[in-house]
């Protein structure tokens, strides 16, 4: 059986060195678009007073977050699979832990983050990652009872249940999108019951809106997606900039560098709204480039799933297509917001966006996703794992 798995996927190479091009390529253009859209804030800011202050930390971010990824490839996915309940009861805690005053960080209004000196660590970027681990698992032991509401869809229900809650309490309504995003499409690509998936979607749905319209913020910034130029000075001040900054890169972008909407114009230019500056100082063209390495990423990730299902590897299968499908939603999120497409929702752009625990969590994930793909290559030259 190796051996025609051998032959059907003839592997080359020890790592797929076109998804390892394609991560390099993102990191790179991340590096210098962040110090592109930072350098205003970072010399008017007293506090840093240096226009390499966040170029700074990024790198410093990127470095950890590349030994931490080296240290995850070591361990195998057998590993992941053995611990994925308790690393979901760490998230649990941390989510818990970062609600308590004088240990939870508050930054604008919102408490979601926990000072570790080095770096602010945001406890749901973890729970993102913990819930692929997590959900992965879960499905493979469920397989047999992914039919039954009681015992294959309540427990899994229950456990979204209680982080949504947590999340809530941020509040973060952003992550709690992602990791039903990413909870449902598991459950959805592990063998669910298409009634009770479609209930699940109904019931996500539904609570989606009843949770905008009981929120007075959350309402607003809906109301303010929907006709940003109604209130460009209010509730559709960061849209409307970001339209504006999409707008004059037209087709080749105005130049790196030439960014006049980060001027203090467009918040959170090197967070959540970096992809407005790429558009404006690269253009369409840089759009499209940006776009097409996430989907080459995601596509590797599903692909690098099948090929794990088609060597009766189902729990990596899972684990594989749930890094996919994280980064995959995370990135159509944030790029929508930028284009106005979606309300604004506070999610960074993997891979992309400054910010310490997003980038070390993200790098982690793909160290998942790279070993999966090793795995699947030494067995099909029919060494063990």
């Amino acid at each position: 059986m190796i051996v025609s798995g051998a032959r059907r996927f003839s592997p080359v190479t020890a790592f797929d060195e076109a998804l390892l091009w394609a991560l390099a390529l993102l990191l790179s253009i991340s590096l210098v678009m962040v110090y592109s859209a930072s350098i205003a804030y970072a010399e008017a800011d007293p506090a840093t007073n240096s226009r390499f202050f966040f170029l700074t930390r990024h790198l410093l971010f990127l470095g950890i977050g590349l030994v931490g990824a080296g240290a995850v490839f070591t361990r195998p996915t057998a590993w992941w699979q053995k611990h994925a309940g308790r690393l979901f009861l760490i998230g649990l805690v941390l989510l818990v832990a970062v609600l308590i005053p004088g240990i939870g960080k508050v930054v604008n209004g919102s408490r979601r983050w926990i000072s570790l000196v080095v770096l602010n660590f945001q406890p749901s970027e973890l729970m993102k990652f913990a819930t692929v681990i997590y959900a992965a698992d879960y499905t493979v032991r469920k397989s047999a009872k992914m039919h039954s509401v009681t015992e294959g869809f309540l427990p899994m229900l229950s456990a979204i249940v209680v982080v949504a809650f947590l999340l809530l309490m941020e509040p973060d309504f952003g992550a709690l999108m992602v990791v039903m995003a990413i909870a449902m499409g598991i459950l959805f690509l592990g063998g669910i019951n298409l009634r009770i998936f479609g209930g699940l979607a109904v019931m996500a749905a539904a609570a989606i809106v009843l949770l905008i319209v009981t929120s007075p913020y959350r309402l607003k910034r809906v109301l303010g997606f929907m006709d940003p130029w109604e209130d460009p000075y209010g509730k559709g001040y960061q849209l409307s900039h970001s339209l504006i900054a999409i707008g004059r890169g037209e087709w080749f972008g105005v130049g790196l560098g030439g960014s006049v909407e980060k001027l203090f114009y467009l918040p959170e230019a090197h967070t959540d709204f970096i992809m407005a500056v790429i558009s404006e100082e690269f253009g369409f063209v840089g759009i499209l480039v940006v776009i097409g390495l996430y989907v080459w990423i995601v596509r590797r990730a599903f692909h690098i799933g099948v090929e794990a299902k088609k060597l009766e590897r189902y729990y990596p299968a899972l684990l594989a297509q749930g890094v996919g499908i994280w980064l995959g939603i995370q990135s159509f999120f944030n790029i929508g917001v930028n284009m106005g497409l979606l309300p604004t929702k506070g999610l960074t752009l993997p891979l992309m966006s400054f910010g310490g625990s997003a980038m070390l969590m993200n790098l982690v994930a793909v160290a998942v996703l790279v070993r999966v793909d090793w795995e699947n290559r030494r067995i099909m030259r029919g060494y063990k794992v």
